[in-house]
């Protein structure tokens, strides 16, 4: 699945719900879903932390769609070219810089 059809299919099953919830309400959703993967990460079977990414993803998605933000041009713009930091496509920042 591309980010364009997982984009795509989040808008078809809760835009309606993810609309009357605006950007800010999402992003809270995302914040809980965020914090559900951190406790998985620690402790949990990999297939329940999988789950978790999942619906980090999908949340990820919603609040994309909600500001009308396409994450396929996104990721383009922004990575594109290679780090963001260094411009190269494998990295050489320094290890203690944020890329």
């Amino acid at each position: 699945m591309t980010l364009d059809e997982l984009q795509e299919m989040i808008a078809r099953m809760y835009s309606r719900k993810d609309e009357a919830r605006g950007v800010e309400g999402t992003f809270m959703w995302l914040m809980e879903e965020i914090g559900e993967l951190a406790a998985a990460l620690r402790e949990s079977p990999k297939e329940d932390i999988a789950k978790e990414f999942a619906d980090v993803l999908a949340w990820l998605a919603t609040i994309a769609n909600v500001a009308e933000i396409n994450l396929t041009e996104a990721m383009k713009i922004k990575y594109g070219d290679g780090c963001p930091g260094c411009g190269k496509m494998v990295c050489e920042c320094a290890d203690s810089e944020k890329p």
